[in-house]
């Protein structure tokens, strides 16, 4: 069904700072014309100082909802009316939707990866998860895993300006999942290995090993690796990582960032159209080269 621009047509977006690379609106706007539906999905370069006044022009004319990416996430936290509570505990919002005048907030980027994580044929509810990194995609799939029953969570990040804010949100979730989460340095190198030992999956949440600098890795060999681990990066780009590289060399299950980005976009399409995204159809034209 060809997407045709109707006086009827509902307005989703992306707000942020950049956007112009972002694959969200060819994602969303091929998933309305498979499916029929009469919204549209644009990008608009928004800074941390014009969110404000931006959210309130798209409520005056009607949109559907939005999402945000860097810088914005965390104001946008702060705009919302109300907060699910995977956002609450992250003080993150990747999705509002628009109810009148009430903006909710939503974080999708841990639906995403746990969805990644069933993608790629493993279940981790009740297991135990090393987490490296301590920035916006750490924080998400630290949030969604807590709550979506992993039974124990070691953080590692460096100790730097944002370790009050990452102890703030540990103490969150300790208090109000059940999971058991302890926030560790990643210099501790023997508690980064016995985690490691201990746990079900590995998951870099950092940056480190994205392109251009590719040789970067948090992981020094595969000692630190047992044979039934399962090895994830959330970055894409390369789409092995040197860490991907190093833990397909010992023989173990490695996946990669790509299947995040696709399920974090479906699950705030069914919170702004009700229906399920065409992910099948989305993989095969977007995401597979």
């Amino acid at each position: 069904m060809k997407h045709t621009i109707t006086g009827h047509t509902k307005l989703l977006c992306l707000l942020g700072n950049p956007v112009s690379h972002s694959i969200s609106p060819a994602m969303h706007n091929r998933s309305f014309e498979a499916l029929g539906l009469d919204y549209v999905y644009l990008a608009f370069q928004t800074t941390i100082e014009q969110f404000e006044h931006t959210t309130k022009t798209l409520k005056q004319f009607g949109a559907k909802g939005f999402n945000c990416t860097m810088p914005c996430k965390r104001i946008a936290a702060e705009t919302c009316d109300e907060l699910s509570p995977a956002a609450k505990l992250m003080n993150s919002v990747n999705t509002v939707v628009i109810e009148g005048e009430k903006l909710i907030g939503h974080n999708t980027d841990g639906v995403g990866y746990m969805r990644s994580v069933i993608d790629a044929g493993h279940n981790i509810i009740g297991s135990q998860m090393t987490l490296l990194g301590s920035g916006g995609a750490s924080s998400a799939i630290l949030a969604q895993a807590a709550l979506d029953g992993v039974s124990q969570i070691d953080l590692f990040a460096r100790k730097g300006n944002s370790w009050n804010i990452i102890e703030s949100q540990v103490a969150r979730i300790n208090a109000q999942t059940s999971c058991k989460v302890t926030l560790n340095e990643l210099s501790d190198r023997t508690t980064l290995k016995n985690s490691i030992q201990n746990s079900a999956i590995l998951v870099n949440a950092s940056s480190v090993g994205m392109a251009p600098d590719t040789e970067g890795c948090l992981i020094p060999d595969t000692s630190y690796f047992h044979p039934e681990l399962i090895v994830s990066d959330v970055i894409y780009n390369p789409q092995k990582t040197k860490l991907l590289q190093m833990a397909d060399s010992a023989g173990l299950s490695t996946f990669n960032g790509m299947y995040m980005l696709l399920y974090q976009g479906a699950e705030a399409f069914k919170l702004w159209t009700g229906q399920e995204m065409p992910v099948d159809l989305i993989k095969k034209e977007l995401f597979q080269s």
